[in-house]
């Protein structure tokens, strides 16, 4: 499952999506938004994508991730929209069937993800806005 989604994530979907009877581990990363940024208050955050593109290289992502690590099954939700403090802006969920393959493609998936998908992040503060680039 790979999706852009403008309501909340469902977690409980997300997890359920990745089981499977072959699988020992299943490893799950939630990016969440921070009320700060470099020291500085955070109100929100606000994401555009360009959704076909950021499906088409998320799949991208998986199909290496897939070559590398023997996934069971994943999942791989973004929120797009304004969203306040404490919301779930990406989901990520991998089954493998040993626990250290299942965190190395998670952590795979998350930072390819930030370095490469079409997904635009906006930072908005009590004194202004910034748009923030992804790549760490």
């Amino acid at each position: 499952m790979i999706k852009i989604v403008e309501n909340p994530i469902n977690v409980q979907e997300v997890l359920n999506e990745v089981q499977n009877d072959g699988a020992g581990a299943v490893s799950l990363f939630l990016g969440t938004v921070r009320d700060n940024t470099k020291e500085k208050p955070v109100e929100r955050l606000e994401y555009e994508s360009y959704d076909a593109m950021a499906v088409s290289e998320i799949e991208k992502i998986v199909n290496q991730a897939l070559d590398r690590w023997p996934l069971c099954k994943y999942a791989v939700v973004h929120r797009k929209g304004v969203l306040p403090i404490g919301e779930i802006a990406v989901a990520i969920a991998v089954s493998t069937p040993h626990r250290a393959e299942s965190f190395e493609a998670c952590r795979f998936i998350i930072d390819t993800l930030k370095q490469t998908v079409p997904i635009w992040k906006k930072e908005v503060f009590g004194d202004g806005e910034e748009w923030v680039s992804t790549t760490p």
